[in-house]
């Protein structure tokens, strides 16, 4: 299976012309490790996706990694980094990015989400614009 599709590819390069908190689009993982990816943006060279990068190593960071990088992974068993078919997120980045902070590691937890999104906003009223991680 390829990674993107040629829909979401196209999605996230248009993500990737202008500059907001998108929704991720895309969720990558490793089947037999906790390496997880959340990306929204795609750059114009076609291969740099923009998002939050989950290595397992409890420090998820917002940051660029390189599409084919991924693709090129070989996992034991003849296993290749997998793309979450199933994956939708009704949060921007930023929120993911605030509870993962949290939680250590990427999580797609409703309530983590909720209270992330609660926290930013908070921050936002109060004046201090809190980047995440």
């Amino acid at each position: 299976m390829d990674l993107l599709t040629r829909h979401l590819r196209e999605r996230l390069l248009a993500h990737g012309t202008c500059e907001a908190d998108h929704v991720p689009l895309v969720k990558f993982f490793n089947p037999v490790g906790a390496a997880t990816w959340l990306f929204s943006e795609l750059g114009s060279d076609g291969d740099t996706l923009f998002g939050l990068c989950d290595l397992g190593f409890g420090f998820p960071e917002l940051g660029c990694a390189s599409l084919s990088e991924i693709a090129s992974v070989r996992l034991p068993l003849g296993l290749r980094i997998e793309r979450d078919v199933h994956f939708a997120a009704e949060h921007p980045l930023s929120v993911f990015a605030e509870a993962a902070r949290f939680c250590g590691q990427i999580t797609q937890h409703p309530d983590h989400l909720t209270c992330a999104a609660a926290a930013l906003a908070r921050a936002r009223e109060q004046g201090r614009s809190r980047s995440p991680p």
